[in-house]
């Protein structure tokens, strides 16, 4: 399993890889250079084993890293944030 999350601009989505053949994945749309987290998806197999919290983590981290803000509408990675004040910084209302 690789961990690294990458951005994929063309498939509007933040990719982390699992397998060789599946992935998790941060779908989003851009609205004038913000970026709208929409929904977040794992593979049933992968659920429960803390792919979705590596995944929030990568995607957050690289929203940091790149100086860009998102705005979560997400219902997992709205949770995640609140669970995870520290992600607070790279989110607009």
């Amino acid at each position: 399993m690789n961990s690294i999350v990458r951005d994929n601009p063309h498939m509007r989505r933040f990719e982390m890889s699992i397998t060789k053949d599946s992935l998790a994945a941060a779908y989003y749309r851009l609205d004038d250079g913000l970026i709208v987290l929409l929904h977040t998806e794992v593979p049933f197999e992968y659920s429960g084993k803390g792919l979705g919290s590596q995944l929030a983590e990568g995607v957050f981290g690289s929203l940091r890293q790149s100086g860009r803000k998102a705005a979560v509408r997400c219902e997992f990675l709205a949770n995640y944030v609140a669970r995870h004040p520290e992600h607070r910084d790279v989110i607009v209302a």
